[in-house]
């Protein structure tokens, strides 16, 4: 079957305000484009139409990583091959390092982009679930002005997000609260796929930061591909918060977290399968990520 988009007329915008122009004189049917690799397969099967393509890949203000105050800064444009390249960003939340080896292809990661995966929005998607777990905000600008979404009330549903019709991303940021550099803390995503770089059959992500007691100051759990709610696997975290981590607390959380998805049969598998997964892959991201804060803690897990 051959594969070709509808018609649409094409605008390579000069500044992000002309991108947002451009939205907002062509409406809901406008549609922006980054990477393309979501988009353009969607267009070719007509799953997407838009009328217009507003360009923004010539916009250099979307882009760079960058350390401001206490959050580190990753512009919306940043390709996966820079996020997996930068030597700050890992430095400081190695999960993304973690996820971004895992997400397709050496040729996708050239060329995708970061804004682009969260925009999506797709439940699979590796991203969502590793910003949900570092707490990360989304920076949106419109022609009313600039606006901060927590992560974890950014995404409104498959494939629907807080960014407006005549919207665009702008940046993520994260805090350092909970950065890999203090002691204590760090951070690991561990995922299952059928074949490598294939989206998830379920993935999850781990955040934590430890006292001297080995007591749960803060922790952050992103679940991917199994129906959590904004990816988020909330009452795990409630859970752990507070608690000494041992074997026997991160075993819990992860029966939790298996307990509050709602993973959905398809072609990956069944639905008890998600959800054993989604526990046993909690529970490995969050002794990946206590490895990771203090060896010494390793001999008590």
């Amino acid at each position: 079957m051959m594969q070709v988009p509808a018609h649409f007329e094409y605008q390579r915008a000069t500044s992000v305000e002309d991108a947002i122009a451009l939205l907002e004189r062509y409406g809901p049917e406008s549609r922006i484009v980054a990477g393309g690799h979501s988009l353009i397969p969607m267009m070719k099967l007509r799953l997407a139409q838009p009328e217009l393509l507003v360009d923004i890949n010539g916009l250099a203000d979307l882009g760079g990583i960058s350390l401001a105050g206490d959050v580190l800064r990753i512009g919306a444009m940043v390709r996966h091959a820079e996020l997996l390249a930068s030597v700050t960003a890992g430095t400081h939340f190695p999960l993304l390092h973690d996820a971004e080896r895992v997400i397709a292809d050496p040729v996708v990661r050239n060329r995708g982009t970061v804004g682009g995966s969260v925009c999506q929005a797709d439940p699979s998607e590796d991203l969502s679930a590793a910003f949900t777990a570092l707490r990360a905000t989304a920076v949106i600008e419109g022609s009313a002005g600039v606006r901060r979404v927590p992560m974890r009330e950014f995404f409104h549903g498959p494939y629907q997000t807080a960014v407006g019709p005549a919207e665009v991303l702008v940046e993520l940021q994260i805090p350092l609260s909970n950065s890999a550099t203090l002691a204590g803390s760090s951070s690991a995503y561990l995922k299952v796929d059928r074949r490598a770089g294939d989206w998830a059959v379920a993935a999850a992500a781990a955040v934590l930061r430890i006292d001297r007691d080995s007591v749960v100051t803060e922790v952050g759990i992103g679940l991917t591909a199994v129906g959590a709610r904004q990816f988020a696997a909330v009452e795990a975290e409630d859970f752990l918060r507070g608690r000494q981590l041992t074997g026997e607390h991160i075993a819990e959380a992860g029966d939790i977290a298996a307990q509050h998805c709602s993973p959905v049969a398809d072609q990956r598998g069944p639905v008890d399968y998600k959800r054993h997964l989604a526990g046993e892959l909690a529970r490995r991201a969050l002794h990946a990520a206590a490895a990771r804060a203090d060896l010494a803690i390793i001999g008590r897990l």
